[in-house]
């Protein structure tokens, strides 16, 4: 969903760098693998296509940090209105 964003901190010798990945556009949504030693996380489309990918050594990742857009409750949105009132 638009806004859903995955924070890696990466170990980069003396210091850390800190990347983002965010859903860019409605529809989108941020995916997490770790795969051979490889983290990757990539921003996919609704039918699964990957937008843009980013890949990082499983060795250095210190942390791998989620954040979903906070997303309403059922009962919290409007009601649509009756049309023949």
């Amino acid at each position: 969903m638009k806004g859903d964003r995955v924070e890696i901190v990466v170990d980069a010798g003396d210091t850390t760098r800190t990347y983002e990945v965010v859903a860019s556009r409605a529809g989108r949504r941020v995916e997490t693998a770790v795969r051979r030693g490889v983290v990757e996380v990539s921003e996919v489309t609704r039918n699964g296509s990957v937008v843009r990918t980013a890949r990082f050594m499983a060795t250095r990742v210190l942390a791998l940090v989620e954040q979903p857009v906070p997303r309403e409750e059922v009962s919290e949105r409007p009601l649509r209105e009756d049309p023949k009132a």
